[in-house]
């Protein structure tokens, strides 16, 4: 009965319109348990997302659905840059002291290239807006936060597959910002054990799309990772005769990097179990080695995939011919990243069962059916579906 349900909890997703976040969002709303606030500054997201995120969220409400139900489904969303204190302390300020129950902040700048050409840039965005956010949040009395961190943070690990003990030496500044970040919520935790919670996850490669293909990877120009520069080239968004690979020289089965991949869908979920474990009966605490609430989990499937592999399997997904030209290394990249997720597994309960014949299939059918992304022309969104839109 609707009387028996307990209260919505308001949960902030930073870079809520994203690729990841959106399906965070819609993992979240499934439960019917969460009040969603998304903040975006649509650097490189489109606000259409959260329509869609929603939409999805209605349609799989239930016939005799609560009022309480389909409240949940409904996103606040809010304009707004992460760097701007101001902007930031204004949607806190909506929502009151103690108003928002915990976040999961996944906003940032990601591509390793770039942030070697500008590593100012990358640790503006994603350490200064962090340190910023962690402030706001203490100032009103949310205290609980999940952060979406990466395997980069490990750089050329020692160990593969990579276990959360490993030393964090990151390679790239995307890295080195992750890895300061963490750092500095683990301090945050230790400052005041008694006040802040934090689960930070170092996941791998997210791929594929929601199964509908109404959400999924739409990044803003060229794309930077590999999987969608291969669904562009296919669609014919990118005109490149050929794939540029970074090397085929290092140690690894056919000379190119190896990375562990996992669909987003199954990753969305380990932020749903790490918000879960922040909650007031949680054990995965109770063996940190100090009074800190701070924990890191691996998020992965815990086997890797090579370029050429990837490359070979969404030729079959797709049907498009890749042509591809080995050419030098790039900065920053490291030979293999493969995850042990084992404890994640044991302590989250996190699985990724989803394998790569399916995370193709999912980025190639959001791909045929958003040929322009989110740019394309706008369905018909059914009422009470919308985001609650607010600008700052």
């Amino acid at each position: 009965m609707p009387s028996a349900q307990e209260p919505l909890k308001r949960v902030l997703v930073t870079g809520g319109a994203g690729y990841i976040a959106s399906h965070v969002i819609f993992a979240l709303q499934e439960t019917r348990r969460f009040k969603v606030i998304s903040i975006d500054n649509h650097h490189n997201s489109h606000p259409k997302s959260l329509q869609r995120v929603a939409q999805i969220a209605r349609d799989a409400l239930p016939p005799n659905a609560s009022e309480q139900d389909k409240e949940s489904t409904v996103i606040d969303a809010w304009t707004c840059d992460l760097r701007n204190r101001e902007q930031v302390r204004n949607v806190f300020e909506h929502y009151g002291k103690d108003g928002i129950w915990g976040v999961i902040h996944i906003a940032a700048y990601k591509a390793v290239g770039e942030s070697s050409e500008i590593p100012l840039t990358y640790y503006e965005n994603n350490v200064g807006a962090t340190i910023s956010l962690l402030q706001i949040m203490s100032e009103y009395d949310c205290t609980r936060i999940v952060y979406s961190s990466s395997a980069t943070v490990y750089g050329t690990p020692p160990i593969i597959p990579i276990p959360e003990t490993t030393r964090m030496k990151a390679d790239s500044p995307y890295g080195k910002t992750k890895v300061m970040d963490e750092t500095i919520i683990e301090d945050v935790c230790s400052a005041e054990p008694t006040r802040w919670s934090a689960l930070s996850l170092r996941y791998f490669n997210p791929a594929g799309a929601h199964p509908s293909g109404l959400i999924g990877e739409d990044p803003l120009g060229r794309p930077m990772n590999l999987l969608p520069l291969l669904s562009h080239m296919a669609i014919g968004l990118v005109k490149d005769s050929k794939l540029q690979v970074f090397g085929q020289d290092y140690p690894t089965p056919d000379g190119t990097c190896v990375r562990d991949y996992l669909h987003v869908v199954d990753l969305a979920k380990g932020h749903l179990l790490a918000l879960d474990a922040l909650g007031p009966d949680s054990h995965v605490f109770d063996t940190c080695p100090t009074n800190a609430r701070f924990k890191a989990y691996n998020l992965g499937k815990g086997h890797g995939m090579s370029v050429l592999e990837m490359v070979d399997a969404m030729r079959k997904a797709t049907g498009f011919d890749y042509k591809y030209e080995v050419i030098g290394r790039r900065h920053g990249d490291v030979p293999e990243l493969v995850a042990d997720p084992t404890l994640a597994r044991k302590e989250l309960g996190f699985n990724a069962p989803q394998d790569l014949v399916t995370m193709c299939r999912d980025l190639w059918n959001w791909q045929t059916k958003n040929p322009k992304g989110y740019g394309g022309p706008d369905e018909v969104v059914p009422a009470g579906a919308t985001p609650t839109l607010h600008q700052l």
